[in-house]
């Protein structure tokens, strides 16, 4: 009498799983991709975002841009004219613009509290990755700071 067994072989086991490793070496590059791609349409974005609002603030604020040490805090908080920032107890009527930003973006390519930093300075630097932002002073430019691929990117 024969047994009738009813079970995959070892070949048709490893044939199923060679196929299911040949369809994730296909799809998982695909997901890679859409990310960074994801990443550098938030970045552009934010890039956008911040440098109209910088305009704005300029406008605003007698043809002047926040200076290079207070660009976050004046971009995330009331000021009046003359670019004073509104403190406890001051009178909101008093510092009738801003906020420009309710928060400050992070850099999707800088990992960390990185990531929502801003390096200043009078020259341009070549994206070393320490700050999420660069505020090029002399140009007045804002720029990504997160490496060579991004930096001073007109996104």
């Amino acid at each position: 009498m024969t047994q009738n067994r009813k079970a995959f072989t070892l070949v048709e086991i490893l044939i199923v799983v060679i196929i299911l490793g040949i369809l994730a070496a296909i799809v998982i590059p695909q997901f890679t991709e859409a990310s960074n791609d994801a990443r550098e349409s938030a970045l552009s974005s934010d890039l956008q975002t911040v440098r109209s609002q910088l305009e704005l603030y300029k406008v605003q604020h007698l043809d002047t841009y926040p200076t290079a040490a207070s660009l976050v805090t004046k971009l995330t908080s009331r000021t009046n004219a003359q670019g004073t920032v509104m403190g406890d107890g001051d009178d909101a009527a008093d510092f009738p613009y801003g906020p420009y930003l309710q928060k400050f973006p992070s850099n999707p390519f800088v990992s960390g509290t990185a990531s929502q930093t801003v390096n200043t300075g009078a020259t341009a630097v070549a994206g070393d990755g320490t700050s999420g932002w660069y505020w090029d002073t002399t140009l007045t430019k804002f720029s990504p700071n997160d490496g060579p691929t991004n930096s001073h990117k007109d996104l």
